[in-house]
């Protein structure tokens, strides 16, 4: 008999991988904050929970993907939280982009319930979650990534075991400078185009394929040719990743100059309330800077 998997928190990421877990023939149990996800995950066949705790009882491996630190921290530890519903041989995979100490304090707590956990971060947006092809950063002990294999290979192609807990976390960030910064210069490489009267598909096409060509060009690709750039990932969550970045890179004595900068132009796009919008969006920004109207 499958697994029964508990999923916390159904967004733009969090939905599309609980559906492949139910395609995949795992019977589901899932919690979001907002109930529409919840329902839409119920017509689907999962089951609806009330709370992380209620979660945690019905389920043998159970899954968060959480916009950041606190709120995985709550959800595993706080009231009504993992922690209050867990029993022994629980394994608690987060899935979240968070800090690696976090991780690793969430994982202490849990063990003293005697529920095991990996910390494994993802990559490839909405559509790498809609087609089950996300790039999945892993954590933890052999044994139990081992275990947790074919649950993984429901939602990911790439699947990666980093190291012990914490590794697939700093893997993340890792992944999070090169996609912030790729971001930026295909910004920076497109103003300059479209300021020079060049069309922007034939450009796109031309930097494809070449050295210039990435997996970024490639996903965006159809935000830039409508000018519209509604969230697959949005800039006000790179910018907390951006942040997770420069903290671990100040506590490992590690200088990020160009990450540093890039993340005061995501800055510089939430104060203009822009931070809803897709993260291939720092595009206006640099529009804005170059006297281009939309």
């Amino acid at each position: 008999m499958a697994q029964v998997i508990g999923f916390i928190g159904l967004g733009i990421m969090g939905r599309p991988m609980a559906r492949n877990l139910i395609k995949a023939g795992y019977p589901l149990v899932v919690h979001n904050r907002s109930r529409g996800a919840v329902d839409e995950l119920a017509g689907a066949g999962a089951k609806a929970a009330s709370s992380p705790k209620d979660v945690a009882a019905q389920c043998d491996v159970l899954i968060t993907m959480l916009p950041n630190s606190p709120d995985v921290e709550l959800v595993a530890l706080g009231r009504d939280g993992i922690i209050e519903g867990g029993r022994s041989g629980l394994v608690f995979i987060d899935m979240s982009t968070i800090s690696p100490i976090i991780s690793q304090k969430v994982c202490a707590a849990l063990a003293a319930k005697v529920v095991r956990m990996l910390d494994a971060p993802v990559s490839g947006g909405e559509q790498g979650a809609v087609d089950a092809a996300l790039s999945i950063m892993v954590g933890g002990d052999q044994a139990l990534f081992d275990a947790m294999l074919p649950i993984f290979q429901a939602m990911g192609k790439t699947i990666t075991l980093l190291g012990p807990l914490g590794a697939g976390g700093f893997t993340k960030l890792a992944n999070q400078i090169i996609v912030a910064v790729n971001l930026t210069a295909l910004a920076e490489a497109l103003t300059l185009a479209r300021k020079a009267g060049l069309d922007r598909e034939l450009t796109l096409t031309a930097l494809g394929g070449g050295l210039a060509g990435s997996k970024c060009l490639e996903q965006k690709k159809p935000n830039y040719l409508a000018n519209t750039y509604n969230p697959g990932f949005k800039i006000d969550l790179h910018y907390k990743d951006l942040g997770l970045i420069m903290d671990a890179a100040r506590a490992l004595g590690v200088p990020l100059p160009a990450t540093a900068v890039v993340q005061e132009l995501f800055n510089a796009l939430r104060v203009k309330g822009r931070g809803g919008l897709d993260h291939s969006g720092i595009v206006t920004l640099l529009e804005d800077l170059a006297g281009i109207s939309a």
